[in-house]
């Protein structure tokens, strides 16, 4: 199986979770990211938001809205919260709900295409399932 394969897999696996989490195309709610307690967190310390969006993919957002990104995979965004807070390490929370990206993306470019593809095949999945 080749590279792209499995990225096609992926894509196709995300938007299936994604139509299945959002039935008849209604939108869940988006979390509000409010900035951490100081109590839990140091302001010192960098922290990041990790969780996906209602198409399925993987956010990472700092915790003031300075930088964020999209990504396909989970350790793609941990790995940019990472790099973004180097050379230190950063804090990672992952909140239950899903939440959207409300900052430039500066993750992966071309995941707006894939963003854009995996919402049409959960179009199409919904209508065939019904």
């Amino acid at each position: 199986m080749t590279l792209q394969m499995c990225e096609e897999a992926a894509m196709a696996a995300i938007a299936l979770q994604a139509s299945r989490h959002c039935p008849d195309n209604r939108q869940e709610a988006a979390a509000t990211l409010r900035p951490l307690d100081p109590d839990v967190v140091s302001a010192a310390i960098p922290a990041f938001f990790i969780g996906r969006n209602r198409a399925g993919l993987w956010v990472a957002r700092e915790a003031n809205g300075r930088v964020g990104g999209l990504f396909l995979f989970k350790s793609s965004a941990v790995d940019f919260a990472n790099r973004q807070s180097a050379p230190a390490r950063c804090a990672l929370v992952f909140p239950i709900e899903t939440f959207e990206l409300d900052v430039e993306n500066r993750g992966n470019p071309l995941i707006v295409l894939a963003e854009r593809t995996m919402r049409l095949l959960a179009r199409l999945t919904t209508r065939q399932s019904t």
